[in-house]
């Protein structure tokens, strides 16, 4: 018998994923006890339930991709895998009590009379009116599909590397992989054991050494013991990953230094010349994200991976043709070609006072803490504008957030909302902190940044720290906000 949507409720979390469940946690943790997880997909886990391609791992130490009060002594090593993260995520939300609706996708939400009217769709469908509305609905969700002539006439397999075909027998197969960014560099060199693979690069990345390691049975055994060990080594990782904000960001010598580290890795794992040049960056270090490797240079010089070093062009049957003019005959396409990150499909179903978000966001996604947004009332977005990062785990941005949330909400009941001045001098400060940044500045186009404005809206501009004291200062007695108490 299917679950009935309730009718009411205080606070209601749109996303299962690392964010909803943050966001679940810091609730209960204030005493807002009514609230209701709904999550469009099959199971909870997000980002890490939908990717499955071979050799989906993380970027970010796994003990510092987690959340704070969940530490996981058995992570098999300094990188976790896809699968792991998934199950890690699903263990949380059993000990918590998090039970979302699974397939139950939001189909649209409108401010009305005080509070937001969500209407839902799958499993459970129907309406369900929130006091306060959280969007934890992930930036890396809908995958980006290339505009090329001929794409869609493919004869054989073709997906996205977000919504990989396991019933695809790839064994032997001549399979072109479209992109090199971060999920390309995992997945070329696990499926060129099984596959020839030619990689279509448009714009090469900059990759610095891995070194991964697995952690022994000792190690995890003391990691269980004894958390002090867990929080000691919690805290290097943190510290790691502020002390490479300097390098992303256009600090000119920790830059440089940077740079060096990859172009030594570069020539020590690529020994042709041309290959080298081909896989060169001719931007600046830090303007598109800093990959991570060992497998993917060594499985270019090997051949291994064949690489055709310019963009895929068109589809002319089962022929690939690449910018340089070279046919690509293959059997199977899989394209590792990143997300709609810029513009959030959520934000067409959600109108506030004055319009949808996705209006407001027409010049790209602007908010006030990166949190709030002004014309959409009880409304906080987790992960959403200039919340992510590059250089350490995003994971400590979403508990800032959800812990921003939750003491607002404790704090002040009633219908909050945000000054739009306040919205406006936070968009400018952002503006100006990203102006000499390589993200705006560096000669790349990357992900971070809305095409449409030129704006950087991915990307928080400072280190966690600062946005972690930015949001304890403001979202201590959330300033720049009205409040009408007499509303719930």
């Amino acid at each position: 018998m299917r679950e009935p949507l309730p009718d009411r409720v205080d606070a209601l979390i749109v996303g299962a994923g690392f964010a909803g469940l943050a966001a679940a946690m810091a609730l209960r943790a204030q005493g807002v006890d009514d609230l209701l997880v709904i999550e469009r997909g099959p199971a909870v886990g997000g980002t890490w339930r939908d990717n499955t391609y071979p050799g989906v791992a993380c970027d970010i130490p796994s003990h510092l991709y987690g959340f704070a009060n969940h530490p996981n002594p058995q992570w098999s090593g300094l990188f976790a895998r896809g699968d792991e993260i998934r199950a890690y995520l699903e263990r949380v939300a059993e000990a918590e009590h998090v039970a979302p609706l699974l397939n139950t996708p939001m189909l649209d939400a409108r401010w009305d009379d005080g509070v937001w009217r969500v209407r839902c769709g799958g499993a459970h469908a129907g309406e369900v009116a929130a006091s306060t509305l959280l969007l934890a609905c992930g930036r890396l969700t809908e995958p980006k599909i290339p505009d090329v002539p001929g794409l869609e006439s493919f004869p054989g397999p073709i997906f996205h590397s977000a919504r990989w075909d396991h019933t695809a027998d790839l064994r032997g197969a001549r399979v072109a992989v479209i992109g090199t960014g971060a999920t390309a560099v995992q997945l070329a060199p696990e499926l060129a054991k099984v596959a020839e693979v030619t990689l279509f690069q448009r714009t090469p990345a900059w990759i610095v050494p891995r070194d991964d390691h697995a952690y022994s049975p000792a190690e995890r055994a003391e990691f269980a013991s004894d958390p002090a060990v867990l929080t000691r080594l919690r805290a290097e990782l943190y510290a790691e990953g502020e002390a490479r904000f300097a390098s992303r960001s256009g600090d000119r010598d920790a830059a440089a230094a940077a740079q060096a580290v990859a172009l030594t890795h570069l020539a020590a794992q690529v020994p042709d010349r041309a290959l080298r040049r081909a896989l060169t960056p001719g931007y600046a270090f830090g303007c598109k994200r800093v990959l991570l490797s060992d497998a993917f240079y060594p499985a270019l010089a090997s051949g291994a991976v064949t690489l055709e070093a310019s963009a895929l062009a068109a589809v002319e049957g089962s022929t690939l043709i690449a910018a340089s003019g070279t046919r690509h005959p293959v059997d199977a396409v899989v394209l590792a070609t990143g997300f709609e990150s810029t513009e959030q499909p959520y934000a067409e179903l959600v109108r506030g006072e004055h319009g949808t978000l996705a209006a407001h966001w027409d010049r790209g996604m602007t908010s006030f803490g990166s949190t709030v947004v002004a014309g959409f009332p009880n409304l906080f977005v987790l992960d959403g504008p200039n919340a992510s990062l590059g250089h350490n785990s995003s994971v400590l941005m979403i508990e800032a957030q959800a812990d921003y949330a939750a003491r607002t909400l404790a704090r002040h009941p009633g219908v909050r909302r945000v000054d739009p001045a306040a919205e406006d001098a936070y968009t400018a400060e952002i503006d100006e902190a990203a102006a000499s940044t390589p993200w705006i500045s560096g000669g790349c186009r990357n992900w971070y940044v809305d095409e449409r404005s030129g704006r950087l809206t991915l990307l928080w501009p400072g280190t966690v720290d600062a946005f972690r004291e930015r949001l304890d200062t403001d979202g201590g007695e959330f300033l720049p906000v009205t409040i009408e108490r007499g509303a719930r």
